[in-house]
């Protein structure tokens, strides 16, 4: 996430110097903690949590925890990856709390402009993808236009808005009210939400509230007015990642205004320095129960310390990856696809159809960064262009069926034809092609060599008959001299046909991209390693 990026990399720096090092001595272990201090400080962390941090693993560190470790230098990353997960969330995971009868209540509160509004929305899509229905209530009635940003946001995550007062509204850019004004009764609307929720059914009741560009009485009797009105199961603190520092003093007044129950952590792609997410779980001892990273509704996340600890550290976050994959990957489509490259057969068809579950896991960067040690490619990663994925449907969508299906009919007239279709250039057209073939080739040369590491019928040694055909032959030697000169005698029997001289002698039939291998003029496709983001590069 991008509000850790800065921290990532200073934590980074501060492990570096100790990889080299068998032993380490307690200047190195000092200086190590001077680092994180610094980064941690930098980052925006309460000076109050930076201490106690520091000072826990310094003490850890020193122990013999350390000193008897087999790879000291692992076993300090380690430390500092468990205390940052007890300062993330005291290393408890929490659920929303459900109510056993009557409709789940969920109070949103916190400061204007911390993400709110947006922040109901994806919660709302949250929960009926979860098998809930939920219901936004509008009882903003201050900042103007917040009922109709609520509006906007429910139809979009198609979940419905309970909005009988329409608040302060803009008329030609000004406000109809003053500031701090509404056009009706905000505790009023919050409990009569609960009633209609009942008779219409729904079992999650999302209220938002009105927030004030800083703390003051009138905000929190408003809060706490709705809060006793309603009597909430969840009274979820939303608080802007960006604002540091501040962050600490915001979440005790709210959590001494209304007591809440949880944390969300809102514009977490932000350029942020990340100091909120370590500072508010550790000051108030209330856990952060959601993240936030975007303006999609599926940008939106339970929030796992463990895991946010190892993101911090470059660690990768493969379990939440591998959750998404499950979630929102059609297992069947996925062994087709598998089967279609083992054979041979996989087009830009199915290509495409990869590329739209992809698409549905999120944003590439998003993904990439999930990825162990994607942090030293950080420069990559910003200067990719998520637009990059939409010209590249368009131009398969350019293509006729029996194009996707065969991409080697298409010539320069078709080329020239599918670049205006889909508004790029006859370069860009050629690029993919020539990446889709590259790519194509690999994964048949892969299928063909190892099978499918799995899925069972589909290749790979696991016949009989593929087993027989083993025994009589002879690997290839791990001396890589010796190698190399049975490769050259290979090659020097393929060149040489059969010694005997005769003119009806087989000659052996050797694949053209085995025999340029075998000759050491060809050269592996660029990107290979990159999967689909390969291809879109």
């Amino acid at each position: 996430m991008a509000a850790f990026s800065s921290l990532t990399d200073k934590f980074s720096n501060a492990f570096k110097h100790l990889k080299s090092k068998g032993k380490l001595s307690d200047a190195d272990i000092d200086g190590t903690i001077r680092e994180i201090r610094r980064a941690l400080l930098d980052a925006d962390v309460s000076l109050d949590v930076v201490r106690s941090f520091t000072r826990q693993v310094r003490e850890r560190a020193l122990s013999t925890e350390v000193s008897q470790a087999l790879n000291p230098a692992q076993q300090v990353v380690k430390i500092v990856n468990e205390e940052l997960t007890d300062i993330l969330g005291r290393g408890v995971e929490r659920p929303l709390n459900f109510a056993k009868t009557g409709p789940t209540i969920i109070m949103l509160a916190g400061l204007q402009g911390a993400g709110k509004t947006t922040l109901a929305g994806k919660l709302g899509y949250w929960l009926k993808e979860s098998g809930h229905t939920p219901l936004l209530v509008a009882a903003d009635l201050q900042r103007p236009n917040a009922v109709t940003q609520l509006e906007v946001v429910g139809e979009r995550a198609g979940v419905p808005v309970y909005a009988p007062e329409r608040g302060v509204q803009a008329d030609g850019g000004e406000a109809v009210a003053a500031p701090g004004q509404t056009t009706g009764d905000p505790v009023k609307v919050a409990e009569d939400s609960i009633a209609y929720a009942r008779q219409h059914v729904y079992d999650t009741v999302i209220i938002d509230t009105a927030g004030r560009l800083g703390v003051d009485e009138e905000l929190m009797k408003q809060a706490r007015d709705i809060r006793d009105a309603v009597q909430p199961n969840e009274i979820l603190f939303v608080i802007d990642a960006m604002i540091g520092q501040d962050a600490v003093r915001t979440a005790q007044a709210f959590d001494e205004g209304v007591d809440f129950t949880g944390v969300v952590l809102s514009k977490l792609d932000g350029d942020a320095r990340g100091g909120a997410a370590l500072s508010v779980a550790s000051v108030t001892g209330k856990p952060i129960l959601f993240a936030s990273n975007g303006e999609g509704l599926k940008d939106f996340e339970v929030f796992h310390p463990d895991r946010m600890a190892s993101r911090i550290l470059d660690m990768g976050d493969i379990l939440t990856l591998i959750e998404q994959a499950q979630r929102e990957f059609d297992e069947e489509e996925s062994l087709k696809a598998a089967q279609k490259m083992s054979e041979g057969s996989f087009g830009l068809d199915d290509f495409l159809a990869q590329l739209q579950q992809v698409r549905k896991l999120g944003s590439m960067k998003s993904l990439l960064g999930m990825i162990p040690g994607m942090a030293q490619h950080r420069k990559e990663l910003e200067q990719f262009d998520e637009r990059e994925i939409d010209r590249t449907e368009a131009i398969i969508r350019s293509m006729t069926p029996e194009e996707r299906a065969n991409p080697k009919i298409i010539d320069g007239s078709r080329r020239a034809r599918i670049a205006y279709g889909s508004g790029v250039t006859v370069s860009a057209v050629n690029g993919l092609l020539q990446r889709f073939e590259q790519a194509s080739k690999m994964m048949r040369r892969m299928t063909n060599k190892a099978g499918l590491g799995g899925y069972p019928g589909m290749g790979g040694g696991s016949s009989k008959k593929g087993k027989k055909s083993k025994k009589g032959k002879k690997g290839k030697s791990g001396n890589p001299m010796k190698r190399e000169a049975e490769e050259k005698a290979l090659r020097a029997k393929l060149a040489g046909g059969n010694r005997s001289g005769s003119a009806f002698a087989k000659q052996p039939s050797v694949p053209p991209e085995l025999q340029g291998l075998m000759n050491g003029d060809t050269e592996l496709p660029p990107n290979l390693g990159g999967g689909l983001s390969g291809l879109l590069h």
